[in-house]
């Protein structure tokens, strides 16, 4: 597998580009928006791991013009920027996945095993899960033509779900890109929005679509055929 690694700093650029091959994989080296446009525009890559403080052209503009035409490419952001806002504008121009610094190498590298085991193809104006679907021009969700009435919570979780459709995601992620604070954390505001979210798909979909809960992983939604 091959990955192109997006880093301005020459320490930590090396220092996970060694790590990532003593896991077998190729990895390809940038340490500016210049350097990485121009590898992406003559090579092909499974992955591309993108920091958004670059100089010359940013991350996000990177990611901008990846998405231009790529939908298929996974753009894992390793980013200081750790807000909400931050991962949200990530989200919305296209990345796979968000890891913030510092991290470890070990929940990097499940990340990258993660996005390479399935596939994926974004598309900057739907998310589509079976018949489910998320049109985020009008900020709807459709389950065979039929419009989900949902609060504003329930979308986002549903919307994150979706994104993640391929792991479990532990509740705390799942209030931290939700709400504005963690005051659901020590309540049952969150666990409610869950039960009513899995009511509501549950009567569209005639029990085909689900929200699973394991104990100590979190939610993860899925498709019955």
């Amino acid at each position: 597998m091959k990955i192109l690694l997006i880093e301005d700093d020459l320490t930590l650029n090396k220092l996970v580009a060694k790590a990532l091959r003593r896991m077998k994989y190729s990895v390809e080296q940038a340490f500016n928006g210049d350097q990485a446009w121009e590898l992406y525009l003559t090579n092909e890559y499974h992955l591309i791991i993108l920091d958004l403080n670059l100089p010359y052209i940013s991350g996000i503009d990177i990611l901008k013009m990846i998405r231009n035409s790529d939908r298929k490419t996974k753009i894992l952001i390793l980013s200081a920027r750790s807000s909400i806002e931050d991962k949200i504008l990530g989200f919305d121009n296209g990345a796979t996945d968000y890891l913030t610094k510092p991290f470890d190498i070990l929940e990097l590298s499940a990340r990258i095993s993660n996005l390479l085991s399935w596939k994926f193809e974004h598309d900057v104006n739907e998310l589509v899960l079976g018949k489910l679907v998320l049109n985020k021009k009008n900020k709807l969700f459709y389950y065979d033509a039929l419009v989900l009435e949902l609060t504003r919570k329930e979308y986002n979780i549903l919307e994150y779900l979706i994104m993640n459709k391929e792991k479990y995601s532990s509740s705390e992620e799942i209030i931290w890109q939700v709400w504005e604070n963690e005051s659901a954390m020590f309540s049952n505001t969150f666990k409610f929005h869950i039960y009513q979210l899995r009511k509501k798909l549950s009567l569209v979909s005639l029990g085909k679509v689900n929200i699973l809960s394991k104990r100590n992983q979190g939610y993860k939604i899925i498709v019955n055929k």
